[in-house]
């Protein structure tokens, strides 16, 4: 039976088409069919006297094959090698054409190479849009792209040793040596990406001076314990080369030692990312806790270590104070990573934040917490409950007085806008509320603000007073160290009154607050931040001189940090 596009369409009984109507039939143009059949992809069955071509009725369907194959790229000769071998006319055996099935798979390994180049390529020029490149590092860029994997390893591999030129730490070496990447045989984009930017990474000299700092640490606390570099090398929370969390400087240790510092380096960040959320200062007595469980943790790590500490003292919050500090080097950070993204391991968690944060609280509490409990006595319910109702009170004036305007003004807060510094006093209200009712809040970095300033601090407050007096708050302890609910609550009241009059600066108001609470705020704030340290990551600056006269208020802030001039 015959195709019925065909069949009758030829009214001198032949059967044959004309090129007119082998195009209307299939949709090809009249040009293409004539090109096709010149180059012998689909010969004529016959031409009229007057010289014009006709087509047999296999013609459509053999126009669909060129077609078909055309579209998929292959080339004409391939197309007619095709066409005389599968067609019953065509040439078949061994030594013949290709057959179709091999036709495409010689054109799929052609396509899967072009496609490789234009990954690359694409590469090349995202990177180059990323990095913001001149055009005179375009070439440098593609050759990087287009290295061997030796030659790939060869430019790490000279990196390594020059940047660790003369430093004794053969462990360190051959760790950074072992970490060297290979690209896959099929990378992806992003994978290329990342070793364009690794090779420009490692001509950096700030990488060079970072990793060297990291050997010399390396080497010194293996020489310091007599011990051969490749055994004695410290645990370091950075970015492994074998694991994706934060891990060792160096080589690693036996396996279980190994894998508990992996588990430590994971706690610490862990740790230290939720007391960023909960907004737990690190200077604030509810760092010390989390300090004490890290010390304990890691100890058990350092057995193989120069002098290894066995408890929790100075000296062994000393001895990880400079491992984290050794260890924050963000350029190797990103170099850890960028090894990770070429070689298709997930990347490492970041780092940055838990380890500011455990260092900050490691400087503010340089030993165990001994407990002063002389900064709980003194606190009276009544009077702690009538500074909050007073501060409270001038506090909301001026919160009712700022105007969406001034959201945005900056505060002696670094850092803090307007807007900022009233979520946080919100906040502060909101936290005390939930420790009067047993169940502390952890949302610390949600917006409490919402759309109006003004209804979401009078609420706060509200439900603040209501907590104080409904929970016997201002009677009873919490915490490990019992503290009374009238000092957590006096810390509000500190707090309130030393951003109230942040505010007051920032929208020209004012600063003198609540002058019946002040006085007493002030002597409360001495008795119970007066030891506190003022270091790098403390929740309060030096304390500043305050000018003669000045009121209690203004002398609250110099005494945190501000300057009431």
């Amino acid at each position: 039976m015959g195709d019925p596009r065909v069949d009758g369409m030829n009214e001198d009984g032949t059967g044959l088409l004309t090129i007119g109507e082998l195009a209307r039939l299939t949709g090809v143009p009249v040009k293409t069919i004539r090109s096709w059949s010149d180059k012998d992809l689909l010969p004529p069955a016959a031409r009229t006297p007057a010289g014009y071509r006709l087509y047999g009725p296999d013609a459509p369907a053999r126009l669909e094959i060129v077609r078909s194959l055309r579209e998929l790229g292959i080339g004409l000769a391939a197309v007619r090698s095709v066409l005389h071998r599968e067609l019953p006319h065509g040439l078949n055996g061994m030594g013949g054409p290709p057959s179709l099935a091999e036709t495409a798979a010689q054109w799929a390994d052609a396509l899967d190479a072009q496609i490789r180049t234009l990954r690359l390529q694409s590469a090349v020029l995202r990177s180059v849009a990323a990095r913001g490149s001149a055009a005179e590092e375009l070439p440098y860029m593609t050759e990087v792209a287009r290295l061997s994997a030796r030659e790939r390893r060869r430019i790490l591999t000279d990196f390594v040793e020059d940047a660790l030129d003369g430093v004794d730490a053969p462990a360190y070496r051959s760790g950074l040596l072992a970490a060297a990447p290979d690209l896959p045989d099929d990378p992806t984009p992003e994978q290329i990406g990342a070793w364009i930017e690794l090779a420009a990474l490692v001509r950096e000299p700030e990488l060079r001076a970072a990793l060297r700092r990291l050997a010399e640490y390396s080497a010194r606390t293996a020489r310091a314990a007599g011990e051969p570099d490749a055994t004695g090398e410290p645990h370091v929370p950075g970015e492994s080369h074998t694991t994706s969390g934060p891990r060792t400087a160096g080589e690693p240790d036996p396996a279980g030692q190994e894998q508990a510092a992996v588990r430590v380096a994971e706690l610490m960040r862990i740790r230290g990312e939720a007391a960023v959320a909960a907004g737990i200062a690190p200077d604030s007595p509810a760092a010390e806790p989390v300090v004490a469980e890290l010390v304990a943790a890691w100890l058990p790590t350092q057995t193989g270590t120069a002098d290894p500490p066995t408890e929790d003292n100075p000296g062994a919050r000393a001895r990880l104070l400079e491992q984290l500090e050794t260890a924050a080097e963000p350029v190797v950070e990103r170099y850890w990573q960028l090894l990770c993204t070429v070689t298709g391991r997930p990347a490492p968690p970041r780092w940055g934040t838990a380890g500011a944060w455990t260092a900050a609280a490691l400087r503010a509490h340089p030993g165990p917490y001994g407990l002063d409990r002389s900064a709980f006595d003194g606190t009276d319910p009544d009077r702690v409950l009538r500074a909050y109702e007073q501060v409270t009170r001038d506090v909301a004036a001026l919160v009712a007085a700022v105007r969406p305007e001034d959201l945005a003004l900056p505060t002696p807060c670094a850092g803090w806008s307007v807007r900022e510094l009233l979520g946080h006093m919100v906040w502060e209200n909101l936290m005390a509320t939930s420790i009067a009712e047993d169940a502390p809040r952890s949302d610390h970095t949600a917006d409490h603000l919402g759309d109006d300033h003004r209804a979401a601090f009078d609420a706060s407050v509200r439900a603040a007073l209501a907590a104080f007096t409904g929970s016997g708050m201002l009677r009873r302890t919490y915490g490990p160290y019992e503290a009374p609910g009238a000092m957590i609550v006096q810390q509000v009241v500190v707090e309130l009154l030393a951003h109230g009059w942040d505010l007051a600066r920032s929208i020209g108001a004012p600063t003198g607050l609540a002058p019946e609470a002040a006085e007493e705020t002030l002597a409360a704030a001495r008795r119970i931040y007066g030891a506190a340290p003022r270091t790098e990551g403390s929740s309060f600056a030096p304390e500043r001189s305050a000018p003669p006269g000045a009121s209690a208020t203004d002398r609250l802030a110099a005494f945190l940090g501000r300057d009431p001039g």
